[in-house]
């Protein structure tokens, strides 16, 4: 008689079942309160889990459908993972039509993602118009219980504006994120964080990941308490910052301003200069430089005042930045020239390569053609030297159109195309869009009507998709005059 040995459990597997234990343990009361409302539950009976983090969300299915009590339980998951999904009932008549009931089981629909939909700002998200106005449907067309899990935000909205639906719930059940959790979105932003600025606008997923760390220092409808002031604060300015990146100053301005309160209360004044630093970038993204230049001043005087050299450069760049696209050139000057003396000074060689980019700009815009190349050309060589292929892209883009100037054609479009495929390389779309412009004039330029052309509706249709209207309408008034 042959004896077997049971198999042993995978280490992946006891990683995962030592996840659940510890997510569970952590909630038990909510837990607990969630599997007795799905033991009583019967036909149409809505349940709100506020979970705020999707893989808590992971662990708390897999706690549900290994649950002893879920036994007799048929669980159909849902996962939302349209943006623009509007009619969500007619989706889960679909997707039940899909699937085969098991005999002598309670089937209940558990709808994750649906904050996808829902969204984190705007008035009256579709899919909840819907959910309002075909409720009294769903105790006819679905017979059965529904767990909608949403993170705090997402609740909050479903209330406020699917108010007729909100008055079907028959529980809501809080479950708290563990610390793991936080540290794991923590990470994930910091990591995402130069991905996001090269990411198409609706890549949305480091802004969700913000909010929900946001969610977790304030929850909807209490105040943020004091211990948790300052990691608050950083949420909010990262916020503002993913904004801006995603081109929406309005919107970071809303997070900014909170953050500088905080700022002030804390009595936090590099951090201060940091978020008054952002504000003003997100004047001078709308072209409103003059308000910009007031906040970048601000920021000097602060920096200046804590003797801090990082700082001063970081205020002292933008005032050049706002200067130079003011076209006040020598006084853009000035301030470039400031920030390389300060960085010579404390021997800070890489961020060199931006300032001298910055100056070949200021000398390209007085036609000094070889003092830009060669300011350009400086630029180049501190970003080969620390292997920085990104930025390589912008100096390769300004050395084309100093070349272009001097009637350089075939070097204008060799700088062109290694900016491009720079930038193409690096998923950096939104900037590939000033490269086919330029390759468009330079086609122009040569009488390459056809290709100029070509070039010319890429840059447009890029700046159309970042709703970029002021050099979309450049690219239109070029396209309008070229000769067909």
């Amino acid at each position: 008689m042959s004896s077997s040995k049971k198999p042993s459990q995978q280490p992946s597997q006891i990683n995962l079942s030592a996840e659940i234990g510890q997510f569970i343990s952590l909630n038990q009361e909510a837990f607990a309160e969630l599997l007795t409302f799905i033991d009583f539950a019967e036909k149409f009976t809505l349940g709100l889990v506020e979970v705020n983090f999707p893989p808590d969300v992971d662990l708390l299915i897999a706690a549900l459908q290994n649950n002893p009590d879920c036994e007799n339980i048929q669980f159909f998951i849902l996962k939302c993972v349209d943006a623009n999904l509007r009619f969500l009932r007619d989706e889960i008549i679909k997707r039940l039509s899909e699937i085969e009931l098991e005999s002598n089981k309670k089937l209940v629909l558990i709808v994750r993602g649906l904050e996808n939909a829902i969204g984190v700002f705007g008035e009256y998200p579709p899919v909840l118009q819907d959910l309002n106005f075909v409720r009294d449907a769903y105790k006819r067309t679905v017979p059965h219980p529904i767990l909608f899990i949403l993170p705090d935000y997402a609740i909050t909205r479903l209330a406020k504006f699917a108010p007729d639906f909100w008055a079907w719930r028959s529980g809501i059940f809080r479950f708290k994120t563990p610390a793991i959790t936080k540290e794991n979105a923590i990470n994930q932003v910091k990591n995402s964080e130069i991905l996001d600025r090269i990411e198409p606008p609706e890549k949305q997923e480091r802004i969700d990941l913000l909010h929900r760390l946001l969610m977790e220092e304030k929850p909807t409808g209490q105040q943020v308490t004091d211990g948790n002031l300052r990691s608050y604060s950083n949420i909010l300015h990262q916020l503002g910052q993913a904004y801006l990146s995603h081109i929406k100053p309005e919107k970071a301005r809303e997070y900014l301003e909170e953050a500088e309160r905080i700022s002030e209360n804390l009595q936090d004044e590099l951090f201060q200069a940091e978020v008054i630093n952002t504000l003003g970038d997100t004047y001078s993204l709308q072209r409103q430089f003059n308000l910009g230049i007031k906040y970048y001043e601000k920021s000097l005087l602060i920096a200046r005042r804590l003797e801090n050299r990082l700082s001063e450069i970081n205020a002292l760049f933008k005032l050049g930045n706002a200067y130079l696209d003011l076209r006040q050139f020598s006084q853009a000057a000035k301030f470039y020239q400031q920030c390389l003396d300060i960085e010579q000074e404390i021997g800070d060689r890489y961020s060199q390569a931006s300032t001298y980019h910055e100056l070949g700009r200021v000398a390209q815009n007085l036609r000094e053609w070889e003092q830009a190349k060669t300011y350009y050309q400086q630029a180049l060589d501190i970003t080969i030297e620390f292997g920085d292929r990104y930025s390589q892209a912008s100096t390769y883009h300004q050395l084309g159109i100093v070349a272009q100037n001097l009637r350089e054609w075939e070097q204008a479009k060799t700088y062109y195309q290694q900016a491009l495929d720079l930038k193409i390389e690096f998923g950096d779309r939104y900037s590939q869009a000033s490269t086919y412009g330029q390759l468009g004039t330079l086609a122009e330029a040569q009488e390459n009507y056809v290709e100029a052309r070509l070039n010319l509706q890429t840059a447009l249709e890029i700046y159309v998709e970042y709703k970029d209207e002021h050099w979309a309408g450049i690219a239109r008034k070029i396209l309008d005059e070229l000769p067909e």
